[in-house]
């Protein structure tokens, strides 16, 4: 059994790869910065508000909302990769007096109470090894009257063994829960929950997307066009197809949720 720390930084290594960012693009979660947008609606952000994205990855949500809503983002990442490159994608874009990332733990949030006016945290909360811990730092430094948006994937009560195991967890999806179980974490620390909107099409889109990069990228490294160590692409194909035929079933699906603080 792996330990959190070490869940966290093979979670990190993953989302900073090159591999992961040829199949997942700038945006590393369903529906890209159309939902981001949902989120940031859902929370009334404008140019008042003080926003925390927790999970920055790189940096692509954080800077949609600042030019989205004109609010100031403080990203937080467990990655030191990934928060160099959105710190100089930035400062690149003009936004760096309104937009900057720092690392951290979304367990242990870097921030004294009462810091911001909203919170989200896309598609990685299910990756946190200590939910309980992360939905009350959530709460800590919220404000009150303050919200959260939440987007995530959601499961059913069985997965595929293929997509139980490590890989699959820094995938997104082996820790993955029944929606009515994000909602009661969000509860437990405090929330009031506003609004749940199931968006399964979003991840379906998003695993097809995956399963044809797979396949250009394996004719690629074929052609020696490409370089891609220690990939096994027979066992992401799978995994890929695994996943497809879960949102199908109805076994995985996507969701985003809307909490306040009272």
């Amino acid at each position: 059994m792996s330990s959190p720390d070490a869940v966290k930084q093979c979670c990190a290594r993953l989302y900073e790869s090159d591999f992961t960012r040829l199949l997942l693009g700038d945006s590393f979660h369903p529906g890209g910065t159309k939902l981001t947008e949902r989120l940031g609606a859902l929370l009334g952000l404008d140019a008042r508000s003080r926003v925390l994205d927790i999970a920055s990855g790189t940096g692509t949500s954080a800077l949609f909302l600042a030019e989205r809503f004109g609010c100031e983002v403080v990203g937080v990442d467990y990655g030191s990769h990934n928060v160099e490159q959105s710190n100089a994608a930035a400062s690149a874009r003009g936004l760096d007096k309104r937009v900057c990332f720092q690392t951290g733990d979304a367990e242990r949030l870097p921030f004294p109470d009462g810091s911001f006016d909203a919170v989200i945290c896309e598609c990685a909360f299910c990756t946190f090894p200590d939910k309980t811990a992360a939905a009350r730092e959530f709460a800590r430094v919220l404000r009150s009257g303050g919200g959260i948006g939440l987007s995530d994937l959601t499961r059913g009560p069985v997965l595929p063994e293929e997509l139980s195991g490590l890989l699959a967890w820094v995938a997104c999806i082996a820790d993955a829960r029944p929606v009515d179980t994000y909602v009661r974490y969000l509860s437990d620390a405090g929330f009031r929950v506003e609004r749940v909107e199931p968006h399964d099409e979003a991840l379906l889109e998003m695993v097809n997307q995956v399963r044809t990069k797979l396949l250009g990228a394996e004719i690629m490294v074929g052609l020696k066009k490409l370089e891609l160590p220690g990939v096994d692409f027979t066992v992401a194909k799978k995994m890929a197809r695994s996943a497809a035929s879960a949102v199908q079933e109805g076994g995985l699906g996507y969701a985003i949720i809307h909490a306040a603080k009272p």
